[in-house]
């Protein structure tokens, strides 16, 4: 390779194979310590960090939750296909790792439409006759629910688990429980539902903290990224039965971080974790 900057404009390049537009799964990898990320990643990464110091909590504390919420499904349900939307470049515990553990015969199917989460995606998953990974915008779910990757290998007449993970944050404008209206019709009665979504706490410090982010994601090349309130959210999991975050009463929706975690706290929160948060949730 030369090195050389490509000769097309950045419209004809899909995001995610653009060095010159930032994506948003490999500022995420990026966060969470992956090297697969360019110059105008870290430019963003660096103005979050500029704003926010402690803004990796975010990133961290949305794959505790999906590690510990695929865990408790796979160790204490029999479902055994899973639907994940918006997956991601692999890194350390992914989903059909968590699963299988407990579960070999567990099937997965990941969905995604960057072009380097799916080279990546194949890639790592050559000798995984059990899991795939398929392209399909997750913001179209009719596109995702007929895809034949998704239709090969998964019956949705039968209970599954469907993961939204830090994904309809960066749908712009009141269409996320519309979308995932039509995500829950399609699913079985028994089946779980995964999901995480930016949070803006609502009081005045952490809610100051959620701003500054949004402000540099909404305003800046990513152009998406916000930061929903606690009824916002829980309003895009119509009629599902939210699983208690914890074994002490309170909210449905907690951050991430306190989604049932592996021990007692030693540290308090910081102010960026508590501006993610996590549901697990499941169909009647």
């Amino acid at each position: 390779m030369s090195g050389a900057p490509p000769t097309h404009s950045p419209s004809q390049v899909p995001v995610g194979v653009d060095p010159t537009r930032p994506s948003i799964a490999r500022i995420y990898d990026g966060f969470l310590g992956g090297k697969d990320h360019y110059e105008v990643d870290r430019v963003v990464m660096r103005k979050i960090n500029e704003a926010v110091p402690e803004a990796v909590d975010i990133a961290r504390g949305n794959r505790g939750f999906l590690n510990r919420a695929c865990r408790f499904l796979s160790a204490q349900t029999r479902i055994e296909q899973y639907l994940d939307c918006g997956s991601g470049l692999p890194t350390a515990e992914n989903t059909h790792q968590i699963v299988q553990r407990t579960n070999p015969d567990a099937r997965v199917v990941y969905v995604d439409n960057d072009p380097v989460v799916l080279a990546h995606g194949r890639a790592l998953l050559e000798e995984n006759e059990n899991v795939h990974i398929t392209e399909a915008d997750i913001f179209d779910p009719a596109t995702v629910l007929k895809n034949p990757v998704v239709s090969a290998h998964l019956d949705l007449s039968e209970p599954a688990v469907l993961l939204h993970v830090g994904t309809l944050h960066h749908l712009e404008g009141d269409g996320g429980p519309a979308v995932m209206q039509q995500y829950i019709d399609a699913l079985a009665s028994g089946s779980y539902v995964v999901f995480s979504h930016f949070l803006d706490p609502e009081t005045p410090e952490l809610t100051e903290i959620a701003k500054k982010i949004e402000a540099i994601l909404v305003q800046g090349p990513m152009g998406a990224g916000r930061f929903r309130t606690r009824d916002e959210i829980v309003a895009m999991l119509p009629g599902l039965e939210i699983i208690k975050p914890n074994a002490t009463t309170g909210p449905d929706l907690v951050p991430c971080d306190e989604w049932w975690p592996d021990g007692p706290r030693l540290s308090p929160l910081s102010g960026a974790a508590h501006c993610i948060g996590g549901i697990v949730a499941r169909k009647p």
